[in-house]
């Protein structure tokens, strides 16, 4: 029993340096990064614009901003970094809403921490917050929402 149990905890590892071996995912994560690029400065400008210059209270600026990016974000991540039109849109964006979800709720608590706790600049404040919530957005939709079919 003690070898299959050591064999399972092995397993994600393996599957791991499996997949760092394949040229495509890295060149997937550099897209993916690019992407999250550009939806970043799409979240930032929105989330300045709305907190400076409307002066809209700043968790609502958040969710506004994360709306317009994470828009443009499924578009890219769909058809560029992904290339997933295998499976339909439909299915593809609740997914992809669903990690994001996820993640911006994670983004709100950093967020908040910071503001409130650390009283960081909104905008700085803002932008460590996305950062933080990067990774966890990268694994959900590479491994859930647009996931090659077996």
């Amino acid at each position: 029993m003690r070898e299959d149990a050591t064999a399972v905890e092995l397993r994600p590892h393996i599957r791991l340096l499996h997949g760092m071996r394949k040229p495509a995912n890295w060149l997937q994560l550099v897209r993916f990064s690019l992407v999250g690029g550009v939806g970043f400065v799409v979240n930032l400008a929105v989330y300045a614009l709305l907190v400076r210059g409307f002066g809209v209270e700043y968790l609502l600026a958040n969710v506004l901003a994360w709306l317009v990016a994470v828009t443009n974000n499924f578009v890219l991540n769909r058809h560029w970094t992904f290339d997933a039109r295998h499976t339909r849109a439909h299915r593809q964006a609740v997914r992809f809403l669903t990690v994001s979800l996820i993640a911006e709720a994670f983004t709100l608590l950093v967020l908040t921490a910071l503001v409130e706790g650390a009283g960081l600049d909104k905008v700085a404040a803002q932008a460590l917050a996305v950062g933080c919530a990067t990774p966890l957005n990268f694994l959900g939709n590479k491994l859930w929402s647009f996931r090659a079919p077996a």
